[in-house]
């Protein structure tokens, strides 16, 4: 059941990747000029993701950043951190990505997201679950194919991978006309493999409780015909008994 709460919502922003950073905008450049040119297509405006989650209790930001600026987490609402490029070089904060949960958080270079904010929905529930999913995103490695899908892992695979494992539909969401998010088929393809495993782990997990059970009824049912049997055999010795030593009286 679908609840909508005043001053509830998930709202998700695009802003043009290197918006406010001249060095991951040109490297931005140079990655889509590269993957155009391969891919024999025209270059396209690439977006980055982020997510502002508002409840009762008060607004949160949902965002993907590299790299980080300092160690207090904490303040930033820090949850999970992964490597950058390489899991060795994860050691060193330079390389180094972190997913917030910010409360009262902010978004850098929020005045240039493009057709934002869009609402995905307005269910306080479903709020709730993608707050409390950001504290289990998968720390992949950021800019690589490790989980061979396809794509690379990325900001924009932490946030479709919140928003389909909430139950949200990741897969028909798509960036401004004209542009490409890198990596937000990455964490739907994670996402939904993810749960298409636990599900069939539950399936065998019902599975063997079934056959346990019916063991166990099949167990009951074998030890009650004992009984029985058991209760009947002693009943015709006694009448045996009885019988032999009346005629035994007489």
């Amino acid at each position: 059941m679908i609840t909508k709460t005043a001053g509830v919502g998930i709202d998700l922003y695009w802003l043009p990747l290197g918006a406010g950073g001249q060095f991951v905008r040109f490297n931005g450049r140079v990655y889509e000029r590269v993957h155009a040119f391969l891919e024999r297509r025209p270059r396209r405006d690439l977006y980055h993701s982020a997510l502002e989650v508002t409840v009762p209790e008060g607004r949160f930001v949902i965002e993907n950043a590299w790299p980080i600026p300092n160690m207090d987490g904490a303040s930033r609402g820090v949850t999970v951190e992964g490597p950058v490029w390489n899991r060795h070089l994860g050691r060193f904060r330079v390389f180094r990505y972190e997913v917030r949960r910010w409360r009262e958080g902010t978004i850098a270079d929020v005045d240039q997201a493009v057709e934002s904010p869009r609402r995905l929905g307005d269910d306080e529930a479903q709020a709730r679950h993608v707050l409390a999913l950001a504290g289990s995103v998968p720390a992949h490695v950021w800019g690589r194919d490790e989980l061979r899908v396809g794509e690379m892992w990325n900001s924009n695979s932490v946030i479709s991978w919140l928003l389909t494992t909430a139950g949200l539909p990741a897969a028909e969401i798509h960036p401004p006309a004209g542009g490409r998010a890198p990596g937000w088929a990455s964490g739907v393809i994670v996402a939904e493999g993810m749960m298409q495993t636990f599900g069939r782990a539950t399936g065998a997990l019902d599975f063997v409780g079934f056959r346990h059970s019916r063991a166990f009824i099949a167990r009951s049912i074998s030890f009650g015909c004992w009984i029985f049997v058991g209760f009947r055999v002693t009943m015709q010795v006694r009448s045996s008994l009885n019988c032999t030593q009346y005629v035994q009286g007489s």
